[in-house]
């Protein structure tokens, strides 16, 4: 299962940032990559449960980058350095 113990994803959107970098608005980037503005919201917002291959091109194509400058999947929390478990 990919959802951590409390039911969150650990992947994060990186799409403000994208969009600052670049100076570019939400709106900007609907208009260019013919998605919705309330799509790329969700995305932008950390609110996505899921991407279609479709939306993530449209938009690294856009942007001119990689779906990796795009999303960051969050390491998962290792064993507390004190626990001696870990290591068995």
């Amino acid at each position: 299962m990919s959802d951590d113990a409390t039911g969150q994803h650990r992947v994060v959107s990186h799409l403000a940032r994208l969009l600052e970098v670049r100076n570019m608005s939400l709106v900007q980037l609907a208009a260019l990559s013919g998605i919705t503005v309330a799509n790329l919201s969700v995305l932008k917002n950390g609110r996505a449960r899921a991407i279609r291959f479709s939306t993530l091109t449209a938009v690294c194509d856009v942007l001119q980058c990689q779906p990796g400058d795009l999303l960051e999947v969050l390491a998962t929390p290792g064993p507390d350095v004190g626990d001696d478990r870990a290591g068995r």
